[in-house]
């Protein structure tokens, strides 16, 4: 069995994949790479049939029509066949050092006497033209090198939060929970990160610097653009989040408090740029939305939106949308998002 599989959804992604696929291959054999080419009309199937040939011991390759992001990732999951399992974006990649430590900490848990569910490393923004790149670190939330469980977790500061780009889950987890990601939906990692976590007993951070997320292109599906023009997938997993769980009912308050943190910031995501659009239609949606909100959970849309993103993204009129799209522009400024 392989200690990790690393799924890589691919749809066009000639022109990248194979910086990515090479960074992932010196892993050698702890590690299975799953290609998924995800009804791809370029040089993509191609490509990853001559990686596979190449290295038929770790790569295996899975053709399929179109399903979106989400798809290729159950895909993946349905497919894998190692204890832990790792998604990376067919225009990321990943560095040598940390990916090293990564498969030595790994060996070192599946030898030992103890369960590991999650393991937490860092990422950085490789966002084009950037001269600083963003590292997205949790030393302040989390202890190091050491299994630990949410009771042990510190602090989390508002924009530090769990994304796909730094979390391996064990594969058994991910069968566990249902996981089951929407088809022909964009921004489903935040579904990916969320639905596992009440399963998440035991983690592991290690302090290195792991995946390197490219953001820049004017066609990424993080483009704010391309946000506003598929802001209903945006809304549908923002939805599905609501409904995965009611969050008040998780017994452990740390992971409760995390998870109501994190469908804050998505619900806020999804307002921002709804009114960034500019257009009644969407503020219409906007405001749908928390009544969506309000029906599938009262507790929770009062704790959301009386609080201090809440009360920000709903301001009355025309200077409120205004005031929401200032601190908006102030928030990727800072961030690197979109």
């Amino acid at each position: 069995m392989k200690l990790l599989s690393i799924a890589i959804p691919c749809y066009n992604s000639e022109n990248y994949m194979k910086k990515c696929i090479d960074s992932l291959l010196i892993g050698g054999e702890d590690v299975e790479i799953v290609i998924v080419d995800d009804g791809s009309s370029d040089h993509t199937a191609q490509i990853a049939d001559e990686y596979a040939a190449a290295n038929p011991t770790i790569i295996k390759v899975i053709h399929q029509e179109n399903g979106g992001h989400g798809e290729a990732v159950n895909t993946g999951i349905k497919n894998a066949s190692g204890l832990y399992f790792k998604v990376v974006d067919s225009d990321d990649w990943v560095n040598d050092a940390a990916y090293y430590k990564i498969l030595e900490t790994l060996r070192n848990v599946v030898g030992g006497n103890q369960t590991l569910d999650m393991l937490i490393s860092n990422f950085v923004y490789e966002k084009q033209g950037a001269a600083h790149k963003k590292i997205m670190s949790y030393k302040t939330a989390f202890p190091q090198d050491v299994i630990f469980t949410w009771n042990d977790v510190k602090h989390f500061y508002k924009g530090q939060y769990i994304l796909m780009h730094s979390v391996i889950y064990r594969t058994q987890l991910l069968l566990d929970c249902g996981l089951e990601l929407p088809k022909h939906t964009f921004y489903v990692d935040n579904l990916f990160v969320y639905q596992p976590l009440p399963y998440v007993k035991t983690m592991y951070y290690l302090n290195v610097n792991f995946y390197r997320y490219f953001i820049g292109r004017d066609d990424q599906s993080v483009h704010e653009s391309v946000m506003i023009n598929r802001i209903d997938q945006q809304i549908r997993v923002n939805k599905l989040m609501i409904d995965s769980y009611d969050v008040y009912k998780l017994s452990n308050k740390k992971l409760r408090h995390y998870m109501i943190s994190y469908i804050d910031i998505i619900t806020t995501v999804s307002s921002i740029l709804l009114i960034r659009s500019g257009t009644d239609e969407n503020f219409e949606k906007k405001k749908e939305l928390w009544r969506y909100l309000k029906k599938q959970n009262k507790h929770l849309y009062y704790k959301l939106r009386f609080g201090l993103l809440g009360r920000y993204v709903n301001l009355p009129g025309k200077s409120g949308r205004k005031v929401s799209i200032a601190g908006y522009k102030l928030t990727q400024k800072f961030f690197g998002f979109n």
